[in-house]
């Protein structure tokens, strides 16, 4: 189905839309171009969706003389809906889409390069995707009627922003906000970790209790996303550093057992063909000023890479004052490394 894109984002640009499953979608920037071999899945952070994410449009224009396409996936958990969602359900569905795209594409081309691209969660996702087992474990409660979906090796991995919720969440309650000093931030912080780990699910454990809203849009998050207390646990992660939750990946006060439980896995996984490019933002607003960003980059490399197979991409870096989603109105420069290291990436990944 060949659309108009008519957001203030996307100027109009032309793709078709693709319905991997009956509730799963994605949209391939075209702009009126032929199909193309090569694949690149963006997705999208918390509260993203279609076009969400400004930098993407260059990323786009970028690849328009190129073989790579750009596939924006929509995941059930897109918008509004990642309170309620989790990593494990989001990299079933990107399996889906990396399967559809290799049946869509292969009887025109042969089999083409599919690289996973994540920006902030999209980050844990792309992470949880190649790292962890597969198929990943079921969910005791979430997945009584649902399977993991065994998944397909993809040829690169890109995350842009890997932020930690965790310390982003502890930066405000340290700091307080102008609403809410410290100690009153404190107080309703640990109040709601207390509630949400006391009554986690309900209906004989089996449907998610929700944090009130009255809480969460105090504590950072928009008053109009509701959020589980399963989801509300794992993204401020109480226990950590010594007993991170699942999307406690990127904080920098974790262990190097965790780092090498996480990005130290990627190589007996098996599935990542190629190398994982980190884009680190300089100047992220969800980064507490005490995280030393480039220490924390050579701590993943030495993970990754502590197999004997290098898997961490020399184009890794921490962009010079790039903002969290590099949207702010000083963003060119940053932006134009971010695309020319992108692109750069893919070419390599086209060529092995």
């Amino acid at each position: 189905m060949e659309l108009k894109i008519l957001t203030s984002l996307a100027r109009g640009q032309a793709g078709i839309l693709h319905h991997i499953t009956s509730t799963l979608t994605s949209f391939e920037y075209t702009n009126g171009s032929p199909r193309k071999p090569h694949t690149l899945i963006f997705v999208g952070g918390l509260g993203d969706g279609l076009g969400t994410v400004e930098y993407l449009i260059d990323i786009v224009r970028a690849l328009e003389s190129t073989e790579w396409t750009v596939f924006n996936l929509v995941l059930s958990c897109s918008y509004g809906g990642w309170g309620m969602g989790r990593l494990g359900t989001d990299i079933d569905e990107i399996a889906q889409t990396v399967e559809y795209i290799r049946e869509y594409k292969e009887p025109h081309y042969g089999a083409g390069k599919v690289v996973i691209m994540g920006h902030s969660t999209g980050s844990q996702d792309v992470m949880h995707y190649i790292n962890c087992p597969n198929p990943r474990p079921a969910h005791p409660v979430l997945d009584k009627c649902w399977e993991p979906i065994l998944r397909t090796p993809v040829d690169g991995a890109i995350m842009q922003a890997p932020v930690s919720d965790r310390e982003g969440i502890l930066w405000v309650v340290k700091c307080g906000t102008p609403r809410d000093s410290p100690a009153a931030m404190r107080e309703m912080y640990d109040k709601a970790v207390a509630d949400a780990k006391r009554n986690t699910y309900e209906q004989k454990e089996s449907v998610d209790t929700v944090v009130p809203l009255s809480v969460t849009s105090r504590i950072g998050y928009p008053s109009t996303a509701p959020v589980s207390s399963r989801r509300f646990l794992s993204l401020v992660s109480p226990d950590s550093p010594e007993k991170p939750s699942e999307d406690d990946l990127f904080s920098s006060d974790l262990s190097d057992a965790r780092l090498d439980a996480t990005f130290g896995k990627v190589g007996t996984r098996s599935l990542l063909n190629q190398k994982l490019l980190v884009l680190y933002s300089g100047r992220d607003q969800s980064v507490p000023d005490w995280v030393d960003k480039e220490g924390l980059l050579r701590r993943w490399k030495k993970s990754i890479d502590a197999g004997g197979r290098q898997f961490w991409d020399d184009r890794s870096m921490v962009i010079p004052n790039a903002s969290h989603a590099l949207s702010d109105p000083d963003q060119a420069e940053p932006r134009r490394i971010l695309v020319e290291r992108v692109t750069s990436y893919l070419k390599d990944i086209q060529k092995a």
